[in-house]
């Protein structure tokens, strides 16, 4: 039974997404982790990719796992399990710097050692590639050149919302072109009183309660008959993960807000909708597997 009573739509199945890296490579969080620490940084994110694998499989659904080079070299038995059991292998760059930071030359160098270091891992094409924080924008429009240069056929980096860190309000809802063979596949949002509103997940999700999202790719799927786009992060079902109490009041709350509540209410989203990867959704024409 799905929650609220609400019927699970099986004609539309949405792209669900999870950006593999762990909580102290979040950008919010940079400032307190730098990247020569990180190697001497316990990693939690093994054991919560086991638990979201589980909870994907308990449901049914299919997903897209936007993995970070660094993360991969360091559990390779990982990324082939997310391989094995049917999941898409894409991009997440390798070390989590944020696009807009880095030059055009650095920016390529680094998705190009992302896909081949995945590729290898995994054993299998990386079509897809999502920039950190979403760091694909009016600041740096040579990103869509290099991705589609590094031989990725889809970014979903674009996020059409108005935010403090990222966000390009005006752009397309849905996926539009943005080069001779690259298409950008933005996340969700609902557009309401003459804005883009966020529903595709994220801090979003969990901030606001359930039905929220829910009503919103309901919305999307019913009346833009379209498949919606979610994303979340391994950390955050990880409500035991170290408290960094010397971030900011308002990075505490972004980052810790309702961590206890995000498995339940993914579970809930299992159930209430129907989920897939992203190259099968969005890129038909582009699978290898029946």
């Amino acid at each position: 039974m799905t929650s609220a009573g609400n019927r699970k739509d099986e004609t539309i199945v949405n792209a669900l997404t999870i950006d593999v890296e762990d909580y102290f490579q979040v950008s919010a969080l940079a400032p307190h982790f730098p990247k020569e620490c990180w190697n001497d940084t316990p990693c939690r994110v093994e054991r919560n990719v086991h638990r979201i694998l589980e909870l994907m499989h308990s449901h049914g659904a299919k997903g897209t796992f936007f993995t970070l080079g660094w993360i991969a070299e360091r559990f390779p038995k990982l990324i082939r399990l997310i391989a094995v059991e049917g999941h898409e292998i894409a991009s997440h760059g390798y070390g989590h710097q944020r696009a807009s930071d880095q030059t055009p030359e650095a920016f390529l160098a680094d998705i190009k050692l992302a896909k081949a270091v995945l590729e290898d891992i995994a054993g299998c094409d990386v079509r897809g590639y999502r920039a950190p924080s979403f760091s694909v924008g009016l600041s740096n429009p040579w990103a869509h050149d290099c991705i589609e240069s590094a031989g990725y056929a889809y970014s979903s980096s674009v996020y059409p919302v108005k935010h403090d860190h990222y966000g390009v309000p005006d752009a397309p809802r849905f996926p539009y072109p943005v080069g001779k063979g690259l298409v950008e596949i933005p996340i969700t949002t609902v557009r309401r009183f003459g804005r883009n509103w966020p529903v595709g997940g994220g801090g979003y999700f969990r901030l606001l309660p359930y039905p929220v999202s829910a009503w919103g790719i309901r919305k999307v799927n019913e009346d833009d008959r379209r498949p919606a786009i979610f994303y979340f992060h391994p950390w955050e079902i990880d409500p035991e993960q170290p408290v960094v109490q010397e971030a900011s009041a308002k990075t505490r709350f972004r980052h810790y807000v309702n961590l206890e509540r995000t498995e339940s209410r993914l579970a809930l989203l299992m159930q209430d909708f129907s989920w897939g990867r992203m190259d099968e959704v969005f890129l038909p024409a582009l699978n290898t597997s029946a």
